[in-house]
């Protein structure tokens, strides 16, 4: 029987203000598929914390369901109201069949499309900040990029943005510490009220966007009930906001820390994909997913028995040294680099391409118009036991007036 964790509590979201590295470390050599017990209301849970445990369970359809919860919030509370009308809490031929209707509107052109405006906005945004010298790089720049990227994609007028963003920054996480699930349920409720709104108008008047694919989607001869569209919108906005925002944040805060690794970048030694990846990888924002176990099996040699709840940790299997050499050392070369901060398996994240694009157009503007930064002031943590990272970073760049030159006489000749 493996060993129960005794020292920390991975509900709760104060944990995960302080430094989690040796614990991890040691779940990975000594206990992988370790036994939380109860705590308070909540009800005790496994932690998978290495690698190929983690992927194993994604791979597992047959013993594991994401239908009664997939992050801790819904899995202690003892099921999601949205299981079997969201894609990540729904399996099976429903939720094959709800990916091909999503996917239509990821397509090839669809994406080129979106791309291409991440890259202007991107651009524009950074340009903006480095001239004017600091901001808040959270604040000013991280926060639009996403939201403006997955806001395209649904058809969100621009006008409603900034309160969508809002919400968004409630509902999975908080940046006040005192803040409780009153809060993040009622954030969660405003938004599933104003994608209702948004589906109305796009069945009287379909366009080409995400909400409208959904509005003409039929599965097995049966249009998509008003729920379901509703709970897959509240799903990509929230999954391609906070994600991608807080793998930007954590970028800048890393590189200034790390400034051979910013030299190399600037220089051209290493790519942008390459580093975006490793980027993706060290942020790990979603630090988990989890599933319920449906039939009595075994997770690395260990008994799980039916019903009980399964936590897949990102944050500790993308620091595995069976998996990545010198896991602790942040390599913007990295390769192989077989991160899981996508997920894995029949629910691997829908919008992990637009992630990649965004991360990447993100450290390509930094290299055009920056020779550097640094973080010039207190970085405030967001506060969850699902999400990690930061929803203030204040920023101090040294422009490159070459690269700035040459995006206003760009942009100059384009209009």
């Amino acid at each position: 029987m493996t060993e129960l964790i005794h020292d920390v509590d991975l509900a709760d979201p104060q944990t995960f203000h302080s430094d989690l590295t040796d614990f991890w470390k040691r779940l990975r050599e000594h206990n992988p598929v370790a036994w939380h017990p109860p705590r308070g209301d909540n009800p005790g849970f496994w932690a998978v914390s290495r690698h190929a445990d983690i992927m194993a369970v994604y791979r597992d359809n047959v013993n594991f369901t994401s239908e009664r919860g997939n992050l801790l919030v819904t899995l202690l509370a003892g099921g999601d109201s949205a299981a079997g009308q969201m894609l990540a809490v729904t399996d099976g031929h429903r939720h094959r069949e709800l990916r091909k209707i999503m996917l239509t509107a990821f397509s090839p052109r669809a994406l080129e499309r979106i791309a291409e405006r991440v890259r202007e906005n991107t651009r524009r945004l950074v340009a903006e900040a480095v001239e004017r010298g600091t901001c808040d790089f959270a604040e000013d720049i991280a926060s639009h990029i996403p939201m403006g990227t997955i806001a395209d994609l649904l058809g969100v007028p621009a006008s409603d943005r900034e309160f969508l963003l809002s919400l968004t920054k409630s509902a999975l996480s908080s940046d006040a510490e005192d803040a409780g699930e009153v809060d993040a349920l009622m954030a969660r409720n405003e938004i599933l009220l104003y994608f209702g709104e948004l589906v109305e108008q796009r069945r009287a008047s379909p366009g080409d966007d995400v909400i409208s694919v959904l509005a003409g989607g039929e599965i097995d001869g049966k249009s998509l009930t008003e729920d379901e569209m509703v709970l897959n919108c509240y799903s990509l906005i929230i999954g391609g906001d906070e994600t991608s925002r807080l793998s930007m944040i954590d970028a800048v805060r890393t590189l200034a820390d790390h400034p051979a690794q910013w030299q190399l970048l600037r220089d051209g030694d290493v790519g942008l994909g390459t580093a975006a990846e490793e980027i993706l990888r060290w942020a790990t924002p979603a630090m988990h997913f989890g599933r319920t176990c449906l039939t009595d099996t075994e997770v690395g040699g260990v008994p799980i028995a039916a019903g009980d709840i399964v936590t897949l940790w990102h944050s500790s299997g993308n620091r595995d040294a069976s998996v990545f050499d010198d896991p602790y050392a942040f390599t913007l070369g990295r390769t192989p680099n077989k991160h899981i901060t996508f997920g894995y398996g029949p629910h691997f994240c829908l919008g992990a391409y637009l992630g990649r694009v965004e991360v990447s157009e993100l450290l390509s503007a930094l290299r055009t118009f920056s020779r550097g930064f640094e973080v010039a002031g207190p970085a405030r943590r967001i506060h969850s036991n699902f999400l990690t990272g930061f929803s203030s970073l204040p920023v101090r760049f040294e422009p490159d007036p070459a690269g700035l030159a040459q995006y206003h006489e760009t942009r100059g000749a384009s209009v």
